[in-house]
């Protein structure tokens, strides 16, 4: 059963049991007022009998000559019950009185009774009739309740006719306001359907209701799809990306492994080599060993870097940091000029070792690409909030169209991304700044060198005169 179903029948039934306690409250209400009337009526009546001249005791067998209303019945009896007299309409027939009743008169009380007879119900009002405080008889009213009846049954069938036109109005209605309020709950659905069959994200549900439970409903699932949306493409770019990354390292990796198998065969060769073939290949192998060994570093590196563990971050004082980066980096020089102007005096909030790596990556970049002779600067700027570390060079520089690609995996465009390098390194600098919340750019011109620029959080010390990160 659906839920549209469910909805319309618990509606349905809530209208009928109401419009079913309603009815009955109603119809016991008038039929309880009207026979109350009947009762006034009847007593009225009665007293008018009673109070009347014409009516004697003497005289009670004989009341038919003092009857007011002719759709009255009036009867009389002896305080045993013994029929006296009655009015000529009741035509042979009798009203009739209860032994309850008749026990109520005795003691002096008024009995309204309503009796079934062959001609329909009639409702009969007896009293006693007194005299010097004796009860010496008993007078009887009675009137048809056929009025009564036909009034009562037709508003019986009005109220159960009115109730089943309500009830086939509501169920009609409910069916069509369900369908309406769960239209987006079936648009969302068939949503989902679709998404699941065409794995197409960026599909939203159209909502343009009221912001009720529904409206919330739609936008949580529109807000859902674009968490999935995102999810997927990042996902996706992953999965490329790690295809890629794959491709490229089987690549790198095949190159030493095939020349290190063949100066393996080379050595095994019957007859032997000359020794001098023998030392060379030797080297070749040592050469390829080194190789892959700093291959694997560098891969083993990337992945340390973007597995998402957060490196330490303390504060590094520039001036002791980069003295120190500098005096290696001039026993990496191959005849180029390594200068390292003074430091300010403040630190930067990062991991000492992560960045010292970031910085050789990068100076041996660009000892890698500067021709001997030339030069390669290391400053450090402070700012209010931020440290900014550069590394120029005097190199040839990088063309326009490659330079958004220089920090790609495996990534060697160009002359001056040429040699011996995997191209990881700047990979690996990206990552490992990006680890600490830093950001790493890049300035270059062709023929007049590049700048690689750090910026990474100033860390809050004295040197820092109160400046606020």
């Amino acid at each position: 059963m659906s839920v549209r179903l469910r909805l319309t029948l618990l509606y349905s039934g809530i209208l009928a049991f109401t419009l079913l306690a309603l009815g009955l409250t109603v119809y016991w209400i008038q039929a309880r007022l009207t026979l109350r009337v009947l009762e006034d009526a009847l007593a009225d009546e009665a007293q008018r009998l009673m109070a009347s001249p014409r009516f004697q005791l003497e005289a009670i067998d004989n009341p038919a000559r003092k009857l007011a209303a002719p759709e009255t019945y009036v009867q009389t009896r002896r305080p045993d019950g013994e029929i006296l007299d009655r009015t000529a309409n009741l035509e042979g027939a009798e009203l009739p009185l209860s032994l309850a009743g008749l026990a109520a008169i005795r003691q002096g009380r008024t009995w309204v009774e309503v009796a079934d007879t062959e001609n329909g119900r009639l409702l009969v009002y007896s009293l006693p009739v007194r005299q010097d405080g004796q009860i010496r008889g008993v007078l009887q009213l009675g009137r048809s309740l056929a009025d009564y009846d036909q009034a009562q049954g037709t508003l019986e069938r009005i109220l159960l006719a009115g109730s089943l036109a309500a009830l086939a109005a509501a169920f009609a209605s409910g069916w069509l306001l369900a369908g309406m309020a769960l239209r987006p709950i079936h648009q969302i659905t068939q949503t989902a359907r679709a998404i699941g069959r065409l794995r197409d994200f960026g599909q939203r549900v159209p909502y343009s209701g009221p912001s009720d439970e529904i409206g919330e409903l739609a936008r949580t699932f529109n807000a859902m799809l674009e968490e999935l949306q995102a999810a997927y493409v990042q996902l996706e770019h992953a999965f490329q990306a790690q295809r890629r990354f794959v491709a490229d390292a089987s690549h790198e990796l095949r190159t030493p492994l095939t020349t290190m198998r063949g100066n393996l065969e080379l050595l095994r060769r019957e007859p032997p080599i000359p020794p001098q073939d023998q030392r060379e290949v030797l080297e070749d192998l040592i050469a390829e060993c080194d190789r892959l060994i700093r291959l694997v570093n560098d891969l083993l590196a990337l992945a340390r870097a973007e597995a998402g563990q957060a490196p330490r971050r303390e504060p590094v004082p520039l001036r002791p940091f980069l003295s120190e980066l500098g005096r290696q980096a001039r026993r990496l020089a191959r005849g180029q000029t390594i200068e390292t102007p003074e430091a300010p005096e403040a630190s930067a909030l990062a991991d000492p070792d992560l960045l010292k790596q970031v910085l050789l990556i990068l100076i041996d970049n660009a000892i890698r690409y500067t021709p001997s002779g030339g030069r390669i600067t290391l400053r450090a700027q402070a700012g209010e909030t931020f440290i900014a570390l550069d590394v120029q060079d005097t190199g040839p520089g990088i063309p326009p169209e490659i330079l958004p690609h220089i920090f790609e995996r495996f990534f060697r465009g160009d002359p001056a991304r040429t040699g011996s390098g995997a191209g990881l390194g700047l990979s690996i600098a990206r990552a490992l700044v990006e680890a600490m919340g830093g950001t790493i750019e890049v300035e270059s011109q062709v023929g007049r060198g590049s700048t690689f620029t750090i910026r990474l959080p100033r860390a809050i010390d004295e040197a820092s005169s109160g400046a606020t990160p």
